[in-house]
């Protein structure tokens, strides 16, 4: 007769199996918006992930504390009362000479003293509103009652969209505007191979030291470039409850998206990334409107191409190429002359022998009404005139197809 298994024998078995299946490694693997909350977490910025339940904000979380060797530390913001943030009242022996000093929670204590770590607010969207103005203190001033947190404490929350929150609140415009927001999702290849046993790993980024000089001053000429010709993103408010509660433009968003943009230059990030953080600081409209004056900063300069059209390098950029045509048309509207005239005609058809022609149309059309009646029409014009014509008829084309398209569908 065999004798019974003791029930903490099962349970060890039951441990070597849980022990198996958190064996994991993990991998270097690009993944934009992993590189994106690193960037953020080194530029010493709170960063606040959204994203619906289950996705792995959480487990992102952890994974980040672990590869940068940080102890993270917790805080489910719901579970709180104001008074666990902004400090409780200790009354001493003689109140009238000494005060009321505010007593920090125990987790701020230890954090503190670990001198740095990753405070990881989670939940953020169901805190009450009272609990919101309470974390105003410690999300900008690293202040929890008399405490002063120290630099090697980085902070990010996680919150649920108010739809999928449970008894959500939207978050209020002073609390949403101290955070880089970022949307969190899931990609379902490294969900496959997390599972798998092989989840990626997360570094800080590489910022090289001989770059951070030129990286703050081209944030600083980008972002305060794009607030001399458009005065009014300095500071939006949002007319609506649920954009108040993301990413909107305000000095204090500008500043941080200033920083993001040096932190990017200067660990050489892609495109996608800087998109990610900006847009996270300031908004969709107003971080795209970045993008693009960052993009057209580096443009050559009119007047360095008017004065060697025959050497000049155009953007392969469609787009880009484009902005420097009409800005060289521009610039022989605001000074016309005839030597300036010929030297654009010559550009164009530089243009067009290393382009699409598509481009040159506006331009070559807005040069040719800039003529005066006493300059002779310059040769390069028959070089264009076939080109243009026929990216014209192309476009008159494609322009009866749509129409005749959308009459078939309305039938």
């Amino acid at each position: 007769m065999p004798f019974p298994v003791p029930e903490t024998a099962r349970l060890d078995v039951a441990r070597q199996l849980l022990d198996l299946l958190a064996d994991t490694i993990t991998e270097p693997r690009a993944d934009t918006q992993l590189e994106a909350l690193t960037l953020a977490v080194a530029a010493d910025l709170p960063v606040l992930l959204w994203g619906e339940p289950g996705i792995g904000k959480t487990a992102a979380l952890n994974q980040l504390a672990e590869a940068l060797d940080l102890p993270l530390t917790t805080v489910i913001a719901s579970v709180h009362e104001p008074s666990d943030f902004s400090g409780l009242p200790i009354v001493g022996d003689d109140p009238a000479q000494q005060g009321v000093p505010l007593a920090p929670p125990d987790w701020a204590v230890r954090l503190v003293r670990a001198g740095r770590g990753l405070l990881f607010l989670d939940e953020l969207s169901t805190a009450p509103p009272a609990v919101q103005a309470a974390l105003l203190r410690l999300v900008l001033e690293r202040r929890i009652g008399a405490l002063q947190l120290p630099p090697g404490i980085r902070i990010v929350a996680a919150a649920n969209p108010r739809s999928s929150a449970a008894d959500g609140w939207e978050l209020s415009p002073p609390l949403a505007n101290r955070f880089v927001h970022l949307q969190w999702a899931h990609d379902h290849e490294v969900v496959v191979r997390g599972l798998g046993g092989v989840w990626p790993v997360a570094t800080l980024p590489g910022l090289d030291r001989r770059a951070l000089p030129e990286a703050v001053a081209l944030a600083r000429r980008a972002v305060c470039g794009l607030l001399a010709v458009r005065p009014e993103l300095v500071h939006r408010l949002p007319t609506t409850e649920t954009r108040r509660g993301g990413a909107w433009p305000s000095p204090r968003s500008w500043d941080m998206t200033l920083r993001l943009v040096a932190f990017a230059t200067a660990a050489g990030s892609s495109r996608e990334v800087l998109s990610l953080l900006v847009r996270g600081a300031v908004g969709d409209g107003p971080g795209l409107e970045l993008m693009a004056h960052m993009e057209r900063m580096d443009l050559p300069d009119p007047e360095d191409l008017l004065a060697d059209p025959a050497g000049a390098v155009l953007p392969e950029r469609g787009d880009l190429r484009q902005a420097v045509l009409d800005g060289v048309v521009a610039a022989v509207r605001n000074r016309p002359e005839r030597e300036r005239w010929d030297a654009a005609w010559a550009l164009l058809v530089r243009a067009l022998e290393t382009g699409a022609p598509d481009v040159l149309v506006v331009p070559a059309t807005t040069l040719a009404s800039l003529r005066r009646e006493d300059w002779d029409v310059p040769a390069a014009i028959e070089h264009l005139a076939s080109a243009v014509e026929l990216s014209r008829r192309a476009d008159r084309a494609a322009a009866r197809v749509a129409v005749g398209a959308a009459a078939g569908a309305g039938r």
